[in-house]
């Protein structure tokens, strides 16, 4: 198979509040009150939490149906702390990103040893493209395109 391509495509609604499209999908991102937001939709970073419990739910189903696992049910809770200083412009002492991620996997699973759990997740770890682009440096280019200038 050939590479994919992904996009979205947005406008800034206001300082804090912003809205894409990604397909056919409409997303509203905004910030918490404590952040200067109106708090009416998750954040970038917890769409970025969002964004790895999905694939790894994506990931989970398929590896265990190649692994002939009946996966009856998976929750997943995923966290991240995150220092606000240098994204506020505060301090330039913390990274602005998160400092560490952790991620509980609940699989419910039907008569399933622990040897096929620990294969199966190695193989969910090893599969998952959000968790890879997280872990490792992905070139990013960001360009400025021509301004809009309104009178």
């Amino acid at each position: 198979m050939s590479d994919l391509i992904f996009s979205v495509k947005g406008q800034s609604k206001s300082a804090t509040k912003f809205t894409a499209q990604a397909r056919q999908f409409s997303l509203t991102i905004d910030e918490p009150e404590a952040l200067g937001g109106r708090d009416e939709s998750a954040n970038p970073v917890e769409y970025i939490l969002a964004g790895l419990a999905g694939c790894l739910n994506v990931v989970g189903h398929l590896v265990a149906k190649e692994l002939d696992l009946e996966l009856k049910h998976l929750d997943i809770e995923v966290s991240g702390n995150i220092n606000p200083n240098r994204f506020l412009g505060l301090s330039e002492q913390e990274r602005a990103g998160f400092k560490s991620i952790t991620v509980i996997l609940k699989p419910d699973v039907a008569s399933a040893n622990e040897s096929a759990l620990d294969q199966w997740l190695k193989i969910v770890q090893d599969r998952c493209p959000v968790k890879d682009n997280l872990l490792n440096q992905t070139p990013l280019n960001l360009t400025l395109d021509q301004p809009i200038y309104t009178q």
